[in-house]
């Protein structure tokens, strides 16, 4: 071992703490990830640019030292400890910037970062001239091309914070992850497990290494070029070529890896886990060249990229991060083979456990599977990749009490340098584990995964395919032993056929598909059978049983069998045994292909609604609610210096009280109806990211940006997300809004918001309420909106902020002289609103866009505010003397059905 390597051994605080302080603040989102401002970005980048970037900046010198047989100079370690710094507090200033989206602290951190990288190529290349030819030099030379690459992958992640337009943040965002993800850390990798893989296997490097090594470079790095500039330049066929060209440099490499690991075949935790993550490297760079190829558009290929960038930060980069660090964190603490062998057992255990874990549970997430599953699976990776950090502090204890055990240290550990002879023998070398013991705990990993799937459908029942057998379908008719099988495909809010033929007394069987591109469906007969939940492109068999009479069927998503998504199942003949017994009817099959046996056209008339748990005492709207109720807050949030707004705003389906004693299912953009306010001017820019943890599909639909909806607006599954970016042009309260069919429910239900764009030069007041009017059509005591009553646009109660009379009860508080300015959005789905605070007068008045009463304006004054359902506006007024004045809906019926509150005016 060169005494440069020597003399990193022991404990370095600057060079050990860093990695493990990124992976604990990444633990902490992940955890607390629905309260944290950009979660996804925050996580990739704590794992990627904190924890990654700093163990290459630490081990590629470690390697390069090693490799070059190069001497420590003088001052070298103080030199190294400035640049980590430098680089952690870049890292830091990154995070920082973007998260409290402050663009010149962004910029000053990626320049940090920047300058860091920088200054370690330069180095390396210095290393490289004063250093002896070495055979695996060429490693190093990896290192310096990825150097070059950092500098631009963070001047692009600059430009990104800035905030760009469709499609061209797609293409920035494709280039910054390739420059980032397969120059700066691919490079790194893979020209280190040229001589860490057989290093790793205690085998000897096999020949040809340093010239695969070699050709294998400008392929690497061309392909990146290439990727990134055609990325840039809108070129995706040639950004997928490069992908592909990138995968051939990776082939060049894996022969000879291939033969090492032949050789010796993985067998711990540190090559298990670097093996698993070159997979991973592998497979989504395939799909991904696929997914740029065969994309209609930027915005699509963006979308899929952002669908696999999860994959490859877990399975890739954490994978090769924490095999690694397994392997060379005992090295690096040094101290003899016993403290060194003591470290290796604990970082190992559960090894098979922990990578089978992992792997099977991302591979799940991949698959199209229910929300939850995905949730409980995604729970478990989290587990399996965390263990390393106390496996790490645990090894670091042992070290130690292995090497105060030893009353004389032996020689340091062997090099980074694999050794050149094969060990001899059968015997397994130390540490290893039977393969008994391995094959169980990875079996118990691949069920930890399997329970998991079982146990996120048995929550979810609305997931789990399949129906049994129903006797009601029968009718008493004797059966044929005939089969008829028809294929059924649900789509566009129709199943097709809509109108299925089955002779009496033949066993029917259903194979239903959700050929819909977006949105969930399933198939409910009245007979009881059910398909259950089916998300885009899954099937069920659904086996009706003996068919005797005409059988009913619906998609039981809320609203789309009012929408006409019905199913006709119309029994012909007598159905005696003229088929023969145990006979199978023949496939009809329709122009489509679909197999039946006989097809119509899809019916045009809904059926009607059903309420199977209707309410058995009217609601009280205006019973006083419990002493702990909180009202929703109406107070409009302050506006930030930020020009780019970042936001998360995640669907959930949760039970909550619209009413004093009334719970419903709402359907909720972060938890509550409305959802958030968000505040603006007019030229900012708004990035929201939606993510969809209901059980069906949803969208959403912003007023406040002019832009095609097609691709922003489209429905997306359960565990999906989109990214939508618009520009507030122009001022006003907007709406938005869940845009999936029937629209109407999925706003009644919940979905729904207000984007408050303030006009230019708009003056100060003392205080700003938003109030939003909706309808609640209340089905059964914890059900969702009433399909029936919503149709027939019977409201049972209109509300402001989503709840009936609230401020009746939490009356809005001024006081005596303030200047009021009242935001009022109408929701709808279909009321509109004349909004009216009783006592007081309105001086100034603002209605989509354009004021209609200022003050000076003459001596005229407004009562009202009028607005349609998707209209806003405000209004401006001071209260003369303390008091309760209400405020109403001026459509007084409404007003009585709960939209109704006060403000509280104190001296």
């Amino acid at each position: 071992m060169s005494r440069g390597t020597a003399s990193s051994r022991g404990f370095w605080p600057l060079r050990d703490l860093p990695v493990v302080l990124w992976l604990l603040a990444l633990v902490g989102v992940a955890l607390a990830h629905p309260f944290v401002p950009a979660p996804r970005w925050l996580m990739i980048h704590l794992l990627l640019l904190g924890a990654a970037s700093h163990a290459i900046l630490v081990w590629s010198r470690h390697f390069a030292d090693a490799l070059l047989h190069a001497s420590p100079r003088e001052g070298e370690r103080r030199v190294q400890s400035i640049r980590l710094l430098l680089l952690n507090l870049g890292v830091l200033a990154v995070v920082t910037g973007v998260v409290g989206d402050v663009w010149p602290v962004t910029v000053l951190g990626a320049g940090a970062v920047a300058g860091a990288v920088v200054w370690h190529g330069v180095s390396l290349v210095l290393l490289m001239r004063r250093s002896l030819p070495s055979r695996f030099g060429v490693t190093v030379r990896y290192y310096v091309a990825a150097a070059c690459f950092l500098p631009v992958g963070a001047t692009l992640g600059t430009v990104l914070a800035r905030g760009l337009g469709d499609p061209l943040h797609e293409q920035v965002v494709v280039a910054h992850a390739t420059v980032n993800l397969l120059g700066w850390m691919g490079l790194t990798v893979l020209g280190t497990l040229v001589t860490l893989w057989p290093t790793m296997l205690r085998t000897r490097i096999a020949a040809g290494s340093e010239a695969a090594a070699r050709r294998a470079l400008p392929v690497l790095a061309g392909s990146v070029v290439v990727t990134a500039l055609a990325a840039l330049w809108g070129l995706r066929p040639v950004a997928a070529l490069g992908l592909v060209g990138y995968l051939a440099g990776v082939a060049l490499l894996a022969a000879p890896l291939a033969v090492a690991a032949r050789t010796r075949p993985p067998h711990s935790f540190p090559t298990w886990s670097v093996l698993a993550g070159v997979l991973w490297l592998v497979g989504c760079l395939a799909a991904l060249a696929v997914g740029l190829a065969t994309a209609p558009s930027w915005v699509v290929a963006g979308d899929r990229f952002s669908w696999l960038t999860p994959f490859l930060a877990a399975g890739f980069a954490a994978q090769v991060l924490l095999g690694a660090l397994s392997y060379l964190v005992p090295v690096a603490l040094g101290g003899g083979p016993a403290p060194v062998r003591a470290a290796n057992t604990v970082l190992d255990r559960g090894a098979a456990l922990r990578v089978t874990t992992a792997n099977a549970g991302l591979l799940v997430c991949a698959l199209p599977v229910p929300s939850l599953v995905r949730v409980i699976c995604s729970a478990l990776v989290l587990v399996a990749l965390a263990a390393f950090v106390p496996l790490l502090f645990a090894a670091l204890r042992a070290s130690r009490r292995a090497r105060s055990a030893s009353p004389v240290h032996p020689p340091e550990d062997p090099p980074a340098e694999p050794p050149r002879r094969r060990p001899r023998g059968p015997a397994a070398p130390s540490g290893e584990r039977p393969p008994g013991q391995v094959h169980g705990l990875a079996a118990t990993g691949l069920a930890a995964v399997v329970l998991a799937v079982a146990v996120g459908v048995a929550l979810d029942p609305g997931a789990l395919p399949g129906g049994g057998t129903a006797a009601a379908a029968s009718a008493g008719v004797s059966a044929t032993g005939a089969t008829t099988t028809v294929r059924v495909e649900a789509a566009n809010m129709r199943f097709t056929p809509g109108t299925v033929s089955v002779p009496a007394g033949n066993r029917l069987v259903i194979e239903v598909t959700n050929t819909d591109h977006e949105d969930v469906h399933d198939l409910v007969l009245d007979s009881g059978a059910t398909s259950g939940r089916l998300a885009p492109g899954a099937s069920a068999r659904l086996d009706v049983g003996v068919v005797g009479r005409d059988v009913e069927g619906w998609c039981s998503v809320v609203g789309h069998r009012q929408m006409g998504m019905v199913l006709h199942i119309d029994v012909t003949g007598t159905g005696d045994a003229a088929s023969g017994a145990g006979g199978h009817a023949d496939h009809a099959h329709g122009p489509a292909g679909a197999a039946m046996t006989h097809g119509a056209e899809p019916s045009a008339s809904p059926a009607a609604p059903r309420d199977d748990v209707p309410r058995a005492v009217a609601p009280d709207f205006l019973a006083a609610p419990d002493p702990g109720f909180v009202a929703h807050d109406a107070v409009l949030p302050p506006l930030e210096a930020a020009r780019v707004h970042r936001r998360t705003l995640t669907v959930r389906e949760l039970d909550r009280e619209v009413a004093p004693g009334v719970t419903q299912r709402l359907w909720t953009f972060d938890g509550s109806a409305p959802g958030p306010v968000l505040h603006g001017r007019v030229g900012d820019v708004f990035v929201i990211t939606l993510v969809n943890d209901g059980t069906i599909g949803h969208s959403i639909d912003f007023h406040a940006g002019s832009l095609a909806p097609d691709r922003p607006m489209r429905t997306i599954a359960p565990g999906g997300s989109l990214v939508y970016r618009f520009r507030a042009t122009r001022a006003g309260v907007w709406m938005y809004h869940c845009s999936s069919m029937p629209m109407s429910a999925h706003i009644a239900n919940g979905l729904f918001g207000a984007v408050v764009i303030e006009p230019p030069g708009l003056p100060g007041v003392d205080r700003s309420y938003v109030l939003a009017q909706s309808e609640l059509y209340l089905g059964a005591d914890g059900g969702p909106v009433d399909m029936g009553k919503l149709q027939a646009e019977r409201p049972d109660a209109v509300v402001f902020n989503g709840y009936a009379h609230q401020y009746d009860h939490r009356p809005l508080a001024v006081r005596v002289g303030e200047r009021v300015r009242i935001w009022v959005l109408d929701a709808g789905p279909n009321r509109a609103t004349s909004f009216h605070v009783v006592g007081g007068q309105f001086d100034t008045v603002y209605a989509e866009g354009a004021y209609l009463l200022r003050p000076g304006a003459g001596a005229g004054g407004s009562q009202s505010l009028a607005l349609q359902p998707a209209q806003g506006g405000f209004v401006e007024l001071s209260f003369p003397e303390a008091g309760h004045y209400p405020f109403v809906s001026h459509v007084m019926v409404d007003a009585e059905r709960g939209a109704h509150g006060l403000f509280d005016v104190r001296p």
